[in-house]
């Protein structure tokens, strides 16, 4: 296996990872930053009320685009172990 495969292996595993997680982490990160602006207004500092918005965003996110993100890694996993043979000839 050359340099330059192992190279465009390892972007495309990072822009996939990126792709499968950005949903998550963008809702749970808008999410979060929602509930801190509330708390500072209201200023009411409990721990759980920062936690428990951020779980259920995730699990609605998960629902949501959980098909779309199996889908991606399973095209990302079939097309690097059919690509297996070409790796090294």
């Amino acid at each position: 296996m050359s340099s330059d495969t192992a190279l465009r292996l390892v972007g495309e595993l990072l822009w996939t990872a990126l792709l499968i997680g950005a949903p998550i982490l963008g809702i749970t990160l808008l999410v979060g930053l929602v509930v801190s602006v509330i708390q500072v207004v209201t200023q009411v500092q409990e721990m759980s009320l920062t936690f428990v918005p951020k779980i259920i965003a995730a699990v609605a996110v998960i629902v949501i685009f959980g098909p779309w993100m199996l889908r991606k890694l399973v095209l990302y996993a079939s097309s690097l172990i059919s690509g297996i043979p070409s790796y090294f000839s």
